[in-house]
Order: C-alpha cells, then sequence, then structure tokens
C-alpha cells in the first residue's frame, strides 16, 4: 500500500490580511508549510497556525523564502549565498522558536515560490539554503522536486521528493511557470484524478499530452486558490478510497 503525505502552505496572511482557511486545512493535511514572515506570515499568524497543527497533530515544516513581502515570494532573486544561508537560517530559527513554544518543533523544510523553482535547478542557491539547514539541524528533511540541484548539495541532508496536484508539469517534469495560463489546474475532477495517478502509478500528464515518471513522498494541495478546502478533501478522500496510506513523511 502507497503511503503519501498532504502538505498545504499555511499561515500566509500579514496582519489584517487573510489568506485561506488555515484552520479548515488543517483537519485535512499532514504536514503543514508554515511561511516563516519573509513571503508573507507574521508572529502572531505563524504562532496561531503552530498551535493549531500541534492540536491536530500535523508536522510543522518551515516555508522559508526569498525576502519579498511585496512579490509573495515569487520573483526570482539573485541573492549572495552567504546572505541567502543567513536568511534561511533566521527563518528556521524564528518559526522553530515560536513551534517549541507551542509544544511542537519545525520538521521539514520547504522553500517557497521563486526560490523553490530556482533550486531546483541553481546548485549555488540551493547550496546555500542546504547550508543553513546543515548548520541548523542536519536531521531536518527538505522537500523539492524529483532531479533537483538540491540533490547534488545535500551532502549527507535528506532530500525528499514532492509532487503537485494542482500544478501543470512540463515534459522534463518540472513546474510551468505561473506566468504561463494554465499553470494551475481548477478543475477539481482533472486535480483529483493526477493526484490519484501520481500516488498509485508514479505518473502525470505534462502540458503536450506526454507522460513523465514522477516520484514523490509527499503532494501539495495550495491553499489559497478558491474552493482550496474543498479541494483538498477532495484529494484526501480520492487517495484513500483508492488504497494510498496518508501519513507525514516526517
Amino acid at each position: 500500500m502507497p503511503v503519501m503525505d498532504i502538505n498545504a502552505d499555511l499561515g500566509e496572511g500579514f496582519g489584517v490580511w487573510e489568506l485561506g482557511d488555515d484552520l479548515a486545512l488543517l483537519d485535512v493535511i499532514t504536514s503543514a508549510n508554515v511561511a516563516c514572515g519573509f513571503h508573507a506570515g507574521d508572529p502572531l499568524i505563524m504562532r496561531r497556525v503552530c498551535a493549531a497543527a500541534v492540536a491536530r497533530g500535523v508536522a510543522i515544516g518551515a516555508q522559508v523564502s526569498y525576502r519579498d513581502l511585496a512579490g509573495f515570494g515569487r520573483r526570482e532573486m539573485d541573492v549572495a549565498a552567504e546572505e541567502l544561508t543567513a536568511e534561511i537560517l533566521y527563518q528556521l530559527a524564528a518559526l522553530d522558536g515560536i513551534a517549541r513554544a507551542e509544544g511542537g518543533r519545525v520538521a521539514y523544510v520547504k522553500p517557497h515560490g521563486a526560490l523553490y523553482n530556482r533550486l531546483a535547478r541553481d546548485p549555488v542557491q540551493a547550496r546555500a539554503v542546504a547550508d543553513a539547514v546543515r548548520a541548523f539541524d542536519t536531521t531536518l528533511p527538505m522537500l523539492t522536486l524529483p532531479g533537483s540541484a538540491l540533490y547534488e548539495v545535500a551532502d549527507g541532508l535528506t532530500v525528499i521528493d514532492e509532487c503537485f496536484a494542482d500544478r501543470a508539469y512540463t515534459p522534463e517534469g518540472k513546474l510551468v511557470s505561473r506566468r504561463v495560463p494554465g499553470a494551475v489546474v481548477h478543475d477539481p475532477e482533472q486535480v483529483v484524478k493526477r493526484a490519484v495517478r501520481m500516488a498509485t502509478e508514479g505518473r502525470v500528464t505534462t502540458v503536450d499530452g506526454s507522460d513523465v515518471a514522477l516520484s514523490a513522498r509527499s503532494m501539495c494541495v495550495h491553499g489559497d486558490t478558491p474552493g482550496a478546502v474543498q479541494l483538498a478533501r477532495a484529494v484526501r478522500d480520492a487517495l484513500h478510497a483508492a488504497g494510498v496510506r496518508l501519513g507525514a513523511f516526517t
């Protein structure tokens, strides 16, 4: 029986601005990627999400990003390696401190947005992020795309393959840029079918109609899209019905 983790990005509000239904998603997912304040989130939101995750037994992950509140972390940036390492370390320490105050801890790391995509192909920035994780806690696994440059620089760190239920893929197995129409799949029926196939067959249909192998241990469902909670529930229920056991990869 295959085992799949379901993760989602949470805590992405800021001040009085709210994004998504964090509490409802925490009743569906097994791992929560909590924004650490650099692309979204603030200390109070971080604390509330961590407390709710601990209460529900959901694993807490640090959703680290470029320092880009204005662009929601979706603008690629050329940050010097030493500076990027320090910024990732800062985010990890901040979230872990809050998580521990609520009786939990940071259990893994997931880069966000533009940083996530950059690490898939840029070994310099990938090493900068890996160095931060290594300095903080060598036991923390990192979520990334299959074939990511993170594998080249992990040097003993754990790297976990991730797939996306609601994102379009290129024939090379990469995510279609959000600048391209159709990068996010909105049709619930299509998302559910893709999710089940990725979990049970390890394959996904790409934008040109071809198939690509995509083996992953964790599946992301986005929390900032319309109907996100209902879609996440549908994915979870479909995976369960297909004989997939759900559980955090940590």
